[in-house]
């Protein structure tokens, strides 16, 4: 699917469920992991994770931005548009759209990639998630050089 097609499923669902026109941008999110969607409170745009709609079709498709559209609708009016607010849990169910999209297996079990880190003075060795840069950090216990592994 098209991100034209996207926009205009989505400025159909607005017109047809919530009879109010979506005025902003949908777009498809490759980066997206742990969720379906998103609405941006800056700019009023909705994000799709493309994944949930290649793997579950254009029915969670259109769930999915049911959900993103009830935030969009009610944030714009002033109402309540987070998750716990009443006036979302009613227009939602209003709508038809789901409270939580289906999980991707693969994309939850994903392994997470590991840095490894050593000192070179006492030897003590560190585990991050994410890369540093060994130029601006020293041991913290020793104050050694730290190197890569």
């Amino acid at each position: 699917m098209e991100e034209e097609e996207l926009n205009q499923l989505t400025q159909d669902i607005s017109i047809s469920f919530f009879r109010k026109p979506f005025l902003h941008k949908t777009v498809f999110n490759n980066r997206l992991r742990t969720t379906g969607g998103r609405y941006i409170l800056s700019t009023h745009h909705i994000e799709i994770n493309p994944k949930h709609y290649e793997k579950f079709g254009k029915d969670e498709l259109v769930s999915i931005l049911k959900h993103e559209l009830c935030h969009y609708h009610l944030h714009l009016e002033g109402k309540g548009y987070r998750h716990k607010d009443k006036d979302f849990k009613i227009l939602l169910q209003k709508v038809g759209g789901a409270r939580h999209c289906r999980s991707i297996p693969e994309q939850r079990n994903a392994p997470k990639k590991v840095h490894y880190y050593q000192c070179e003075s006492c030897g003590i060795h560190y585990k991050r998630r994410r890369k540093m840069d060994t130029t601006k950090y020293v041991c913290g216990k020793c104050k050694g050089k730290i190197k890569k592994l």
